[in-house]
């Protein structure tokens, strides 16, 4: 570097060499690179009265007197002693140049940061992206009126509707403010920032503008810089007309779905339904249906979650129309009638397109029977009125509409000539969810064949699409888990082993809301019950991997199951193995845990028990202790007002179970120990089917159980023999063996703390303390009840 020397201030040095000034600090920098490039600098300098420089965000205190903050979000702060050396005078639009953009805004001096900072507002860097190196220099270049300014919408949430509005707002907001091509602009809406890029600029028929911004001083310059080419930037004025066009990436209407039928498994037939539909709704065969009314909505309805949305839009996006969608949290403002007129111009402007589609998703969610408000009866009406308009037009438009709660949509919508066909996507079949399995499991890595995907498919029962999909993402995480734990191949593959574990986590959503925990009882670890055991599988099993063997028959299978019998002889144990054996979705339920004091709470607690077991069907109900709600009724003056409540509880019960609505693919398996006291209209045909004595257990049962019991318990068997076991605790319940054998072992500890096998004596010791409880009375009740229903 030349020798310097100063300039205009102690605080500035001008090179001699390639006439470029920066500070003081710096010049060692300068000396390495000059003459610095123009596109590419590593320290702030001026040269040709250009300031090259790098963006900061400005963070002043206070804003400069008399501006307002909308105000600073169009000027570039900098220092006053830059401003005089690029003759940039306070107010003059300068370009800012950044990353082959160009934006102008106007000059504003600051004395918060140093000599050759540039400063922006951070709402000003964020909406115009800027960044890194800018330059600044002098708008000299002429302006022309701006006639017209198309601009398009390029943010992520749904374009409101373009009222005259928001035209006065684009009006109001860009007033004297100067663009070129490719410029963005924020425009704030009713607590949203709208975001656009300006397309293309329409220049005005009287351009002289120019000449009426600048300043007299800077009117050599303007003349200067005019030529016969078209100008780069333009003013806008508030007759400016703007006119808004939608991204066909962004824009509701037009937007294609990513997913395709392809993409889906087990609703083909459905698909096919509903083309069949659509294609007439739109214009297929209008001459052959002349003169006969067609209608033109759909209501598809189903569980969360059960692929109502996705269905929709894989429908859609095979038909090449335009697609006007819309929800709640898009219709409704503060502003009385506004809802109205929005959903009256969407209508319209679906009705007066060649084809198209009005999708409302989840539509319950707009309004629901009861506890309308004065606004939401008033869109009721308006929407009511613009889908009677629609099935009297000629247009080709179809209504297409969602929801997971059917019951909960206005009658009036409901109604014949509104939404006419209501459709259900229901909860997938076995069949189905293996061909769900094998779309979503064929994109990732596996190991499956044929047998695992009908495996997984049989133990998924009441699972929707959304809860398989789910299924799929954990059972990858356990696989790539046991792939970082057990590095043995380059590869991560998913196996029926990881679906099977990722199944102890996911849960179908229908069960979501009900607490359950299965306990780990096989039936292995019941010692007998055969007889039990065969039932139970009769009614539960046979049923489901065998259907076409009760429709051959013309028979229907067992809906109820009654297990009766002495306390502790494992009813309720048997239970808990049905849960973990059968992998049904299991709904545990104890008969006092009904009863509420609030009137008509025990009933709906019944109702809510047996639908949630239909939604998540094949399933099982089991209550324990049902002799509780299931008393049988008093007649006469045994009649009183606190047997109200279990009565209407029982009736809610029987019409549970055999009522005019079919129960479906559920199953009640119930336990008691006082049968007698149980209704008998509870006990008929067609309700607990299958009344299963469990009595006492027998020799063999008793040798049984010991064997399971010394299976994780240190007994000489020298010393203790089963058979002799078995023949003194004749009349013992299995609740009572088991008492046994722990006080057995609680005796070998009081002998020895350090004892570690059980002997002889120590069973003698437990059998002095654990006694049969079960008393010849009771155990004539049950054979009498048994003898009675004769079910032996």
């Amino acid at each position: 570097m030349s020798k310097s020397r100063k300039s205009l201030s102690t605080l500035w040095v001008t090179c001699d060499k390639c006439r470029s000034t920066m500070s003081q600090k710096d010049t060692c920098f300068h000396e390495s690179t000059c003459p610095p490039k123009n596109d590419e600098w590593t320290h702030h300098y001026i040269q040709n009265k250009i300031l090259y420089s790098s963006v900061d965000a400005y963070c002043s205190k206070e804003l400069p007197k008399n501006i307002t903050e909308r105000d600073s979000h169009e000027m570039v702060f900098m220092s006053h002693s830059a401003l005089e050396l690029c003759e940039i005078a306070i107010g003059d639009r300068v370009i800012l140049s950044f990353k082959g953009e160009e934006i102008v805004k106007t000059a504003w001096p600051t004395s918060d940061r140093s000599l050759t900072s540039v400063c922006l507002t951070k709402n000003t860097m964020d909406v115009n992206k800027v960044s890194g190196p800018v330059t600044v220099r002098k708008l000299k270049n002429q302006l022309l009126s701006a006639e017209e300014i198309t601009i398009k919408y390029v943010g992520r949430q749904q374009l409101p509707k373009i009222t005259s509005e928001l035209q006065i707002l684009f009006k109001n907001y860009n007033e004297r403010k100067v663009f070129c091509i490719g410029n963005r602009i924020n425009i704030p809406f009713y607590g949203k920032n709208l975001p656009f890029i300006i397309v293309s600029i329409t220049q005005g028929k009287h351009n002289n503008s120019s000449l009426n911004t600048s300043s007299n001083d800077d009117l050599a310059d303007g003349l200067e810089s005019m030529s016969i080419t078209d100008p780069k930037f333009f003013l806008s004025l508030f007759t400016t007309k703007w006119r808004v066009i939608k991204d066909e990436i962004n824009s509701t209407a037009n937007k294609k779905s990513k997913i395709t039928a392809n993409d889906i498994g087990g609703y083909d037939k459905l698909l096919n339904e509903l083309r069949d539909i659509v294609d007439v709704v739109l214009g297929k065969c209008r001459q052959v249906l002349k003169g006969i009314r067609i209608s033109k909505s759909i209501l598809l309805y189903g569980l969360n979650g059960v692929g109502k949305t996705t269905i929709a839009n894989v429908l859609l996006s095979s038909y090449d129309v335009k697609v006007f969608s819309f929800k709640a949290s898009e219709i409704y403002t503060k502003y009385l009638n506004d809802e109205n007129k929005k959903i009256s111009d969407l209508f319209a402007e679906a009705k007066a397109e060649t084809s198209s589609v009005i999708f409302i998703d989840d539509i319950d969610t707009l309004f629901t029977k009861k506890g309308l408000s004065d606004g939401e009866k008033r869109f009721l009406g308006t929407l009511i009125q613009e889908i009677d308009d629609l099935q009297e037009s000629d247009a080709n438009t179809l209504l297409l509409m969602t929801t997971s709660k059917l019951d909960s949509i206005d009658s009036s919508l409901r109604r014949s000539g509104r939404l006419d066909r209501e459709i259900e996507i229901p909860t997938p079949t076995p069949s189905m969810r293996c061909e769900i399995l094998k779309k979503l499991i064929s994109k990732m890595p596996n190991t499956f064949n044929d047998d695992d995907f009908d495996e997984i498919a049989y133990v998924t029962h009441a699972f929707v699409a959304a809860d398989l999909n789910v299924l799929c993402s954990q059972a990858g995480m356990r696989a790539i888990k046991r792939h970082q734990d057990n590095d043995l191949t380059p590869n991560v593959y998913v196996s029926a082993v990881d679906f099977m574990g990722a199944l102890r986590t996911v849960k179908p959503t229908a069960m979501k809301e009900i607490s359950v925990e299965v306990p780990n009882v096989k039936w292995s670890d019941i010692g007998g019950q055969k007889s039990l055991k065969l039932k139970l599988c009769q009614a539960i099993e046979w049923p489901l991997k065998n259907p076409d063997v009760f429709i051959r028959l013309g028979i229907t299978p067992p809906k109820g199951l009654l297990m009766y019998g002495p306390p502790g002889c494992s009813k309720t144990m048997v239970a808990k193995a049905l849960a973990t054996e059968s992998k049904l979705n299991f709904i545990n339920i104890k008969g006092p845990e009904l009863f509420s004091k609030w009137v008509g709470e025990s009933e709906r607690a019944v109702r809510e028990v047996f639908r949630k077991a239909n939604e998540v069907a094949p399933s099982i109900v089991f209550i324990d202790e049902i002799d509780a709600i299931g008393g049988e009724r008093a007649t006469g003056d045994a009649a009183n007002a606190s047997n109200n409540v279990q009565e209407r509880v029982l009736a809610q019960l029987l019409t549970e179970l055999d009522g005019v609505t079919a129960l479906g693919n559920v199953t009640l398996v119930a336990a008691t120990n006082r049968p007698d006291r149980i209704d008998k209209a509870l006990l008929r045909p067609g309700r607990l089917d299958r009344l299963v004595y469990v009595p006492l257990p027998d020799a063999d049962t008793r040798g049984e159980i010991f064997k399971i019991k010394f299976l994780k318990m240190p007994v000489d068997e020298d010393s203790v023999k089963i058979p002799d076991l078995v023949e003194i605790t004749d009349g013992y319940s299995g609740a009572e063996i088991q008492a046994l054998c722990h006080e057995a072992a609680m005796s070998a500890l009081q002998e020895d703390i350090n004892s570690n096998v059980l002997l002889t004596k120590h069973f003698a010791d437990a059998l002095k303390i654990v006694k049969p409880r079960t008393s010849a009375k009771l155990i004539t009740l049950y054979e009498n009840f048994c003898n009675n229903t004769n079910n032996k």
